[in-house]
């Protein structure tokens, strides 16, 4: 079954409880947090403050997407602050293994996330320890921007690796400029879920965005 992911980053902050729970009756059982640390990407967003009033506010799963050097460092730290998916970047970091082992031991799925500039292939050696692989079809760290159709290639590439190995639970997610426009392009291609922002948060019906994607 196909999902969407709203991206909290895109809320407005001053009404962000309200904006959660209006999401819990939405079509969607996950919710994206984007948490960068202003060096691997130039922005700086969120922490563990602000995930777990997220957390007590909802039941969704919470996909959280670190955009952070050094996430070994502090993956646990986010799982006890309420992640289920706990995704960090293949180019952030020298010890994958670890890092997978970090999320895993703290008792949370392990996501791995890559640039558009970085081939799908770099994660074959990983894939079956994989929960989610999480596929940007923009540049990390920055919202608004124009969707790469590059990832639609990168989906179809994944989809079929995963079926090679029987992959079945494995999740491809794409992020990035998705909204009803390319979201049947990436659902075709594999894709299982998209992470929309401002397309659900800037709408003036946030669920009716939501079915309007799955159903493209």
């Amino acid at each position: 079954m196909v999902k969407i992911s709203p991206s909290v980053l895109t809320a407005d902050f001053t009404k962000l409880g309200e904006a959660i729970k209006e999401l819990d009756f939405a079509k969607t059982d996950m919710l994206h947090l984007d948490v960068m640390d202003g060096i691997f990407v130039p922005n700086i967003s969120f922490g563990f403050p602000v995930m777990k009033p997220v957390r007590k506010a909802t039941a969704k799963v919470l996909d959280v997407h670190l955009m952070i050097v050094e996430p070994e460092k502090y993956v646990k730290r986010f799982v006890d602050a309420g992640a289920d998916y706990v995704t960090f970047h293949y180019e952030a970091t020298e010890h994958i293994d670890l890092c997978i082992d970090e999320i895993r031991k703290a008792g949370a799925k392990v996501g791995i996330s890559i640039k558009p500039g970085t081939e799908p292939e770099v994660l074959d050696k990983w894939l079956d320890q994989l929960d989610l692989i999480l596929v940007m079809s923009v540049e990390p760290g920055f919202g608004g921007q124009k969707f790469m159709p590059s990832s639609i290639a990168k989906c179809e590439y994944l989809a079929k690796k995963k079926q090679e190995l029987g992959l079945e639970n494995l999740i491809i997610e794409v992020d990035g400029g998705i909204s009803a426009a390319n979201s049947r392009l990436l659902f075709d291609a594999g894709a299982e879920a998209l992470v929309a922002g401002s397309s659900v948060f800037g709408a003036p019906d946030p669920e009716q965005a939501i079915v309007d994607m799955i159903n493209s």
